[in-house]
């Protein structure tokens, strides 16, 4: 498994405390990643609260979003947003068209994470993934003592009725990224709070106790 390096999640920088609060860690930590001015792509983006976070550092956020509701709230708060299907929709985008593509917290919904996956490096020259880890401790300790399938507040749905797929942990993900030549620039392992997981552990703790993995990818040599 690759190493990963993790940094604390701060305020951005024109935004308090205080308003920083109002939105997710994992939204906070993606919206970090971002440089400022760049033209983004957030896919699945659901209400759009990561894509008025992204306002707020002067970025340039596009949206796709499934469902219809979805769209119809993010363009009531002015935002760019279509509907689209993350595994039917991305093939229509020319290479290059983004600075960043983002999917938070949508990569275990989609029927083919891999040619997902792919198709956002295609068309961003980064991309940015977020999603829960079935590896987490809660989720195994759900399964060896209650013997269901789990449910947390990240995956509050049961499992007849739930979007997820495709479910995954972070190691998957790392061998995923591995197996199709995916250079993985950061990496961090948010805990139950929504703080890091210290970097000086080994890798399996933050299999273990990270509730969800964010990662900073690039194209590796050859793409």
């Amino acid at each position: 498994m690759a190493r990963m390096s993790v940094q604390e999640v701060l305020p951005l920088g024109g935004l308090s405390a205080e308003q920083s609060g109002h939105f997710r860690a994992d939204h906070l930590l993606v919206a970090e990643m971002v440089k400022p001015g760049s033209k983004v792509l957030d896919v699945g983006c659901g209400d759009g609260d990561l894509l008025q976070l992204l306002e707020t550092r002067g970025i340039d956020g596009r949206g796709i979003e499934l469902s219809r509701e979805g769209v119809n709230r993010c363009v009531a708060k002015g935002l760019a947003v279509v509907q689209g299907d993350a595994d039917t929709d991305l093939v229509n985008y020319p290479d290059d068209a983004f600075d960043y593509v983002i999917l938070s917290q949508t990569l275990q919904a989609t029927r083919q994470p891999r040619v997902v996956l792919e198709n956002l490096l295609r068309i961003g020259r980064r991309a940015i993934v977020s999603f829960p880890n079935f590896g987490f401790w809660k989720m195994r300790l759900q399964l060896l003592i209650g013997g269901h399938m789990p449910r947390t507040e990240n995956l509050p749905a049961t499992w007849y009725d739930t979007a997820n797929i495709h479910f995954c942990t972070i190691k998957d993900f790392v061998e995923l990224c591995d197996e199709i030549n995916v250079k993985m620039e950061r990496s961090v392992a948010l805990d139950l709070y929504g703080r890091p997981v210290p970097l000086n552990l080994p890798w399996w703790v933050w299999n273990m106790f990270g509730e969800q993995g964010v990662f900073l990818l690039t194209r590796g040599q050859g793409k």
